[in-house]
């Protein structure tokens, strides 16, 4: 087998990006993880607050059947207690 004649070429692209290029690259990855993490947590509080009204949702839908029930009418002013009553009745 024959020797090569000419020198191998040595590959000239760069095998890593500048110092600098890190530096900038790893801020940007931390930032974006970290706004990623604040709106994780802001989706949890959301999904919290959002049982909470469920919640209390319901409560009004129960103090508004008891009301029916003991006074003919659901309709309360929420100002100062009074019983609005349909016409009707």
């Amino acid at each position: 087998m024959a020797k090569r004649k000419t020198p191998k070429v040595k590959d000239l692209r760069p095998d890593r990006i500048s110092d600098e290029q890190l530096r900038k690259l790893q801020e940007a990855v931390r930032t974006l993880q970290n706004y990623q993490n604040q709106i994780g947590t802001l989706e949890t509080r959301k999904h919290e607050m959002l049982h909470v009204c469920f919640k209390v949702s319901e409560l009004i839908d129960s103090m508004r059947q008891e009301f029916v029930k003991e006074f003919g009418s659901d309709e309360v002013s929420l100002e100062d207690g009074a019983i609005k009553y349909n016409k009707d009745e």
